[in-house]
């Protein structure tokens, strides 16, 4: 079953937001790129639940996917900045297929990393730009077999 692994889009600077950076929102160019995604993540099979970050930046990437799907975005803090993997992969491990987690650029190269030490195959070359995707394959066991990587969309 596919599993999608989602960086935020494109958000405002951090130095101009530096008072919470957990309030940071897309930028304009980061919600065009959120849209794009939406139509991405539907067309390859993400039916949800969608779970995100509690920084306002992953929310918002998966608000036009909400939309079209008709359904919630739940919070999670394991998605958050700055938080050790194996909680992620562990939820990740225990969600439906068609699921969309919304990350970090701190914890996505981790992520993926710990998934390659468990024997998934990387099958394309590493993305890990604002608005890049990772579809994984998981099995019945809750392994990950392969995972794959999007490029932001333009």
């Amino acid at each position: 079953m596919k599993i999608f692994l989602v960086r935020h889009a494109k958000a405002g600077d951090r130095l101009h937001n530096a008072h919470d950076d957990r309030k940071r929102p897309l930028s304009k160019p980061g919600w065009a790129q959120a849209e794009a995604l939406a139509e991405s993540l539907i067309a390859a099979g993400a039916t949800g639940p969608l779970l995100a970050s509690p920084f306002v930046r992953c929310r918002q990437t998966l608000e036009p996917l909400a939309k079209r799907l008709g359904i919630d975005i739940v919070r999670d803090a394991c998605l958050a900045e700055a938080q050790p993997f194996e909680p992620m992969l562990t939820l990740m491990e225990h969600t439906p297929g068609g699921s969309v987690l919304c990350s970090h650029g701190d914890m996505i190269p981790d992520m993926i990393a710990g998934l390659e030490r468990r024997g998934c195959a990387i099958t394309t070359l590493p993305q890990w730009k604002k608005g890049s995707v990772w579809m994984l394959e998981r099995a019945d066991d809750a392994s990950f077999v392969t995972a794959e990587a999007w490029p932001p969309p333009s």
